[in-house]
């Protein structure tokens, strides 16, 4: 891939929490103009470079990075250091495997050779564990080298720098409680330390393993039908309007439209769709969906990199880089946290000792415990590691949230503005009523419909065509087919002429009757259109068509309401009858018709003013500002236009409004985990204050908890990427 000229994206091996990227903002900040040019996705192990392309500075750039104990690669040679990243992983996993050995020897030489197991884990008076066996302190240096050795480079950046972090706050920890001959707290805390390291690593790769899966939904290759043969081909190397084949079970590799063929297609893995969707001829098709049992020829309709799938990817992937609101307040309080029980450390070390007389080695002691506890890491990870699990889970179920900080939105609305065609109607007539008059039969008045409208493009033509196919009716051989442009057609059955149109046309033709009328007013109160069929003599029925209304929408609306959403408003051009009739058939509050791009603004801002908090679902361009004028604006996926979708905050890729009581649910759920995990973590710190004063606290227990607390919060967290099912 290649990358603009104005920017460099850096894949950086060792990057798992915030602590590694302030290290890299000091590191790599000055070299490019200041931290404001660098842009950072922890879960995705990216650093984007905001300065000129060249190699000089990319060069550079790389040997800041290694000096910081972190390696940097181009985005473009990635697909090369997937290696070097499993070795990197592996190294941390051995050396914490040697830690933890290291810590088991020395504890079992200590209990052996050096006074029996009380004497080995402690007994409360520090002087006791000066009379240590050579192999003991052997094993315990092993476990304590071995812990610290991947963090010993970044710990000495920051010293040099003089901006602690938690690599400098363990390294002190450590090398404190040797001085003082507390060697297996020391080496309780370099395997702690190590292990809870290896748990960010592992829950963050967890994270990224389930965004990475989404690649591997379309298959590498295409096959294209190429001068009477089929020849398989890269993706990247299909063009719009090549013909590919597609096979019965096969995945589906590129977007595109159906010429060839019939089949169901499941396609779960974008839409979020249950069950299996017919396509036949002139339906469209998204990479990465799964063709059913019949075999397919689709024309390429967009290239590899503009599928839907490469879209959901390219958002998912930047997603993690606009953090939500309880990221950026947990990366503040770390700021001033960690230098705050630094201050707290130095005086636990000095006041005790200088004011009361408390021996040195206490207060060194009690010191280090908070400098322990100070770790921030476990706090500052599990929030971003729920973020991205919530986003993914998202993404599985078919709504496609394009950052944290759209996924808490949700949970906050209070009134939500719909646009009607397309988002609470299905966007497409269908025929809802036919009437026959004068001894005529519906299957005949079908038959003629369907023959007269066959050559036509018109929406309402081809739901009557389309209608007549669903009730197994076939077009009627037709002569001397002629099109009235803007009125109807005419054409000739079995020697006797029929025409089909608009009331107007009817009108025109002079064939209206007072009864006739009425009962036209009467269909088209609802918002109908009708359209007409008649012969030289007399009119022989009407054909009634209209936007129905989505499925399940009065349910939908009356969840959200349950959910705490205070008005549900609708938003359209349409004309006011037809509004109405639809507003009334969907339960919806308050409909607003024959508003302008413009109009609609308006009303979002009104809303905005009285409710504060409002969503704006729609699906055309004429939507597009109010989606970007709304608090949260929600874009209706497949169906809808490339404006609305890029503005959207959120899109429902299923085209489905019944998505949104579960993407608040979801957001409700995500809020309450993060919540969950901040409180917790912030809890064991504070209780560990409180026995550090209290003088009950130990090194290797302070640890012991902190890891406990970052393996619970980061498993809390990682709930949310099971989801729940939505409807």
């Amino acid at each position: 891939m290649t990358q603009p000229n104005d920017e460099l994206v850096f894949r950086i091996q060792g990057m798992d929490c915030a602590e590694e990227v302030r290290v890299l903002k000091q590191t790599v900040g000055p070299l490019v103009g200041g931290e404001d040019k660098l842009t950072f996705d922890i879960l995705n192990a990216r650093m984007r470079v905001h300065a000129a392309n060249s190699k000089e500075l990319a060069d550079r750039i790389r040997s800041a990075v290694a000096s910081a104990g972190m390696r940097a690669s181009l985005a473009s040679e990635a697909s090369s250091t997937k290696g070097e990243s499993a070795r990197t992983d592996r190294l941390r996993t051995m050396l914490t495997a040697f830690s933890g050995m290291g810590l088991l020897a020395g504890f079992i030489s200590h209990g052996l050779l050096g006074g029996g197991w009380r004497a080995a884990i402690g007994s409360g008076e520090l002087a006791e564990s000066a009379r240590l066996p050579f192999l003991t302190v052997l094993f315990y240096g092993i476990a304590c080298l071995a812990g610290v050795w991947l963090v010993l480079p970044k710990a000495w950046l920051a010293l040099r720098s003089l901006r602690p972090d938690m690599n400098l706050l363990m390294t002190v920890a450590v090398l404190g409680a040797i001085a003082i001959n507390q060697w297996f707290e020391a080496a309780a805390v370099s395997f702690l330390f190590a292990f809870s390291l290896l748990l960010e690593s592992w829950s963050v790769g967890r994270a990224r393993r389930a965004i990475a899966a989404l690649l591997d939904l379309a298959p590498p290759k295409a096959r294209v039908d190429r001068n009477g043969g089929e020849e398989e081909i890269a993706l990247e190397d299909v063009a719009i309007g090549d013909l590919i084949v597609i096979r019965p079970g096969e995945r589906i590799p590129i977007d595109g439209q159906v010429k060839e063929g019939a089949s169901d297609v499941n396609q779960a893995p974008i839409t979020g769709e249950s069950q299996p969707v017919e396509k036949t001829i002139g339906s469209d098709v998204f990479a990465g969906t799964i063709n059913g049992d019949g075999a397919l020829k689709v024309m390429s309709t967009r290239l590899a990199g503009q599928s839907m799938l490469a879209s959901m990817i390219r958002m998912v992937g930047e997603a993690q880089s606009r953090r939500a609101p309880s990221e950026q307040w947990v990366e503040q309080f770390a700021k001033y946290y960690t230098p705050s029980v630094m201050g707290v450390a130095l005086l636990v070390l000095l006041v005790p000792s200088l004011l009361f007389n408390q021996p040195w080695d206490r207060s060194i002691y009690n010191s280090l415990v908070l400098l322990v506890i100070a770790c921030p890491c476990a706090l500052v990870i599990s929030t971003p590691v729920s973020v991205v699990a919530a986003l993914t889970a998202a993404a599985r179920q078919g709504v496609l949230i394009k950052g944290g900080m759209y996924v808490e939105a949700p949970a906050h609305l209070r009134a939500i503005a719909l646009d009607k065609t397309g988002t609470l109607t299905m966007g497409q007539p269908s025929v809802v009523e036919i009437v026959a008059l004068s001894a005529h039969e519906e299957r005949d008045l079908l038959e003629r419909a369907a023959a007269m409208e066959q050559r036509s493009d018109h929406p309402l033509a081809k739901a009557i065509v389309e209608y007549a196919r669903l009730q197994g009716v076939k077009a009627s051989p037709a002569e001397d087919f002629q099109l009235i442009q803007g009125k109807g057609a005419t054409a000739r059955f079995e020697g006797r002429q029929f025409w089909l149109g608009s009331h107007k046309y009817l009108e025109e033709r002079g064939q209206e009757t007072p009864e006739l009328r009425d009962r036209l007013q009467l269909m088209s109160s609802g918002g109908r259109t009708i359209v007409v069929i008649g012969n030289e003599e007399h009119v022989c029925g009407l054909i009634a068509l209209a936007d129905q209304i989505r499925p399940r929408i009065r349910e939908t609306l009356g969840q959200l309401r349950t959910l705490g959403i205070q008005h549900l408003i609708m938003l359209t051009g349409d004309n006011a009858p037809t509004a109405k009739a639809i507003g009334d058939l969907a339960g919806i509050d308050e409909v607003r018709a024959e508003l302008l791009p413009a109009d609609k603004i308006a009303v979002v801002e009104e809303l905005v003013q009285k409710y504060g908090q409002v969503a704006m679902v729609g699906d055309g361009v004429n939507d597009a500002p109010a989606l970007a004028r709304a608090s949260l604006g929600i874009a209706m996926g497949s169906v809808g236009s490339d404006a609305a979708i890029e503005t959207a905050d959120i899109a429902l890729m299923a085209d489905d409004v019944s998505r949104l009581p579960w993407l608040i649910e979801h957001s409700r759920r995500t809020l309450r985990i993060i919540r969950q995990n901040i409180a917790f973590s912030l809890a064991v710190k504070a209780v560990f204050v409180v026995l550090t004063f209290a003088g009950i606290a130990s090194l290797w227990l302070a640890i012991a908890a902190d890891t406990g607390a970052s393996l619970l919060v980061v498993a809390n967290g990682l709930r949310l990427l099971r989801g729940q099912v939505a409807p």
